[in-house]
């Protein structure tokens, strides 16, 4: 009989050995696993910009957001937006964040892009010398520019198919002008580059606000000389390039980039960019 106690009491401990291994093993797998999907390694989205949107700072603050929430590694291609619109159409950029809307239906139009989006604005201003020797001010940038162009003030000119260089060609159009010779000055360069050399130079420059007070304390040549008019609303679009026509795109993580910064969320943290720093929005939400 004790050895039956025995042969009980063994058998009953070994099962509690057994569970507890069963136990172990399971936590173990479930700790590697866990760890495995902690280690995943992110995916990459390409999103090819404006400078303004690199200039000012703010994708210093929503791409971490995006990234963080998302398991995403954002490549951030900042040129013009007739560079970045071009690399929409042959497929080596996942996602648009632009602002010629004229170039972006084009785009839509031509099937390179879709799920297009206004996400926010801000408007362009002229600046220029601090003693404004053409003498602009006021609203009218058509007589602002008609005006340097009579008195051959010097004028600094992107000169980069960027959205602000489309933006003021537009308006050497409308005033019937063609700007040429020694004081029209073309960089090929960024916002922020381009204002520097119109500080160097003595210049007028026609440019977005946000990269404007983002850079405006190293531009100690330079003032707002003509703001406010109705034709210089500055509109920004996010879009995707097409996976239907271009199969090489992350398509995923480019739709959730779309979302992401149409969120109100995200919008919020636009609107508030820059009124810290700055004592107002560097961009303002888009509402209909």
């Amino acid at each position: 009989m004790l050895k039956n106690r025995f042969l009980a009491t063994l058998f009953v401990v070994m099962l509690l050995f057994l569970a507890a291994c069963g136990n172990t093993n399971t936590d173990q797998a479930d700790s590697k696993e866990k760890k495995s999907e902690q280690k995943a390694e992110p995916t990459e989205l390409i999103l090819a910009t404006t400078t303004s949107t690199q200039d000012s700072g703010l994708l210093d603050v929503l791409l971490p957001i995006f990234e963080a929430e998302n398991n995403v590694k954002v490549k951030t291609i900042a040129v013009g937006t007739g560079q970045a619109l071009e690399m929409g159409t042959k497929g080596e950029a996942d996602v648009l964040l632009v602002h010629a809307p004229k170039s972006e239906e084009e785009l839509v139009t031509s099937g390179d892009a879709v799920n297009r989006k206004r996400v926010m604005y801000n408007d362009f201003i002229l600046v220029g010398p601090k003693d404004n020797p053409a003498g602009v001010s006021g609203e009218d940038i058509n007589t602002a520019f008609q005006t340097i162009s009579e008195v051959k003030a010097n004028f600094v000119t992107r000169g980069d198919d960027s959205g602000t260089h489309k933006k003021e060609l537009g308006i050497w159009t409308a005033v019937n002008i063609q700007p040429a010779g020694e004081t029209y000055i073309s960089t090929g360069q960024g916002m922020g580059a381009s204002l520097q050399i119109a500080n160097e130079k003595n210049g007028y420059i026609l440019t977005d606000r946000a990269t404007w007070l983002a850079q405006e304390k190293n531009l100690t040549n330079l003032e707002i000389v003509v703001e406010g008019g109705k034709d210089l609303m500055n509109i920004y679009h996010v879009m995707q390039v097409n996976p239907e026509k271009h199969d090489m795109v992350n398509s995923l993580d480019a739709e959730r980039f779309v979302e992401f910064m149409v969120s109100s969320e995200t919008q919020d943290v636009i609107e508030s960019f820059g009124k810290e720093d700055y004592g107002q929005s560097l961009f303002f939400k888009y509402t209909e």
